[in-house]
């Protein structure tokens, strides 16, 4: 069995706590308790120093533990400094700043990416501990933040100079394991039960792109990398419709025949691209920079700038014909796996940017959309 550990706001949080225990009481403690909230249940959290830097100031380290999730962030230490504030008025009582590692959003005012599930989990746990008129304000470091930034997708998404305190649960989940897929198998069955239109998500991005669009909790199921399992027993469930939502530098392989996205797996991106830069008409000079660009990202700002400067429409012919390639080969690849299955779900794609805005429909999402909004 694969163990389960805890995301980066859970660290982040047991860190303030102890922080903050040293300024009330002078002491350091070698474990302490936080709520994760989501799920609803405590986890002892060990901490590996504290220490008072100065008078109404203290600094707490302990470092990230996520299980046998394959993450880049396993013994990064977390910092978290907390210190008195008085500033009278009506102010937050706990005000969350990030510090060094923690990424920039570029394109939200520079704000810290500390995101949702994050600040919760912290003001939840740190509130309860303030007396009246008391306030601290905490600054979250992740020394080791902005070095390992680089060996993500973070950048793709606005986020730059380091990591995101991202996620919605306090579990970190073994994405690429057996077991993963074993219970997300059980979350779509759950969910099959009480819906014939699910939306599968491959990561925290789509999940939290698809909520702001107003799309029911209960029909989303997370998949990871998991896309082509995942809509075989879809079918096997008998869901008879099928939206696929997610970021087109993932997305986009399915549109090769790549149905385990994960990267250390394949990745075609730029062929697939290309190719289907090619179907369109694009001259030989735009394929060649296509072909070149070091991510999709770039690509598809290429196409972009081509459209505005010759006033053309290749992002949408060229990411139209990918997404009814992705909903035509996700149709065959459930039939190639159920070949006696009489009925076969049909298949949409909503293809998305690093600014979680959508670049395009395929026809078959369009008419799903208009059910589940």
């Amino acid at each position: 069995m694969s163990r389960s550990g805890y995301t980066l706001p859970v660290f982040a949080c047991a860190a303030a706590v102890a922080a903050l225990h040293w300024l009330r009481h002078h002491q350091p403690v070698s474990v302490v308790s936080v709520n994760l909230i989501e799920p609803t249940q405590m986890a002892e959290i060990p901490i590996q120093q504290v220490a008072g830097l100065c008078e109404g100031m203290a600094l707490a380290i302990t470092n990230s533990d996520p299980g046998d999730n394959l993450d880049l962030t396993r013994n990064t230490p977390i910092w978290a400094l907390v210190e008195w504030r008085v500033d009278g008025g009506e102010g937050e009582r706990v005000m969350i700043k990030g510090g060094e590692g923690v990424g920039r959003i570029v394109d939200d005012g520079d704000k810290p990416a500390i995101y949702a599930y994050a600040s919760r989990v912290l003001q939840e746990n740190l509130q309860p501990l303030l007396a009246e008129g008391e306030k601290i304000t905490v600054t979250i470091i992740l020394p080791q933040g902005r070095s390992l930034a680089v060996r993500t997708s973070n950048a793709a998404f606005g986020v730059v100079e380091g990591l995101s305190l991202l996620g919605t649960t306090g579990i970190s989940q073994p994405l690429s394991t057996p077991e993963q897929l074993e219970a997300f198998r059980q979350d779509l069955q759950h969910k099959a039960s009480g819906f014939d239109c699910l939306v599968f998500c491959i990561g925290e991005n789509g999940l939290d792109l698809a909520q702001k669009l107003g799309i029911n909790d209960e029909q989303l199921v997370k998949t990871a990398n998991w896309l082509g399992p995942m809509l075989v027993e879809a079918a096997l469930q008998s869901v008879k419709e099928i939206l696929l939502f997610g970021y087109h530098g993932k997305l986009m392989k399915l549109a090769g025949g790549i149905f385990h996205t994960h990267h250390h797996l394949a990745d075609g991106r730029r062929e697939i691209l290309v190719a289907h830069c090619a179907k369109v008409g694009l001259p030989t000079s735009d394929l060649q920079a296509v072909f070149e660009s070091p991510t999709a990202e770039a690509a598809l700002k290429y196409l972009r700038l081509r459209d505005v400067t010759d006033n053309s429409d290749y992002v949408n012919q060229v990411y139209s014909s990918i997404a009814e390639e992705i909903d035509t080969r996700s149709v065959q690849y459930i039939k190639n796996h159920l070949c006696e299955q009489e009925t076969l779900p049909i298949v949409g794609s909503i293809l998305f940017d690093r600014d979680r805005e959508i670049i395009v429909q395929s026809k078959t999402a369009c008419t799903l959309m208009t059910k589940l909004c």
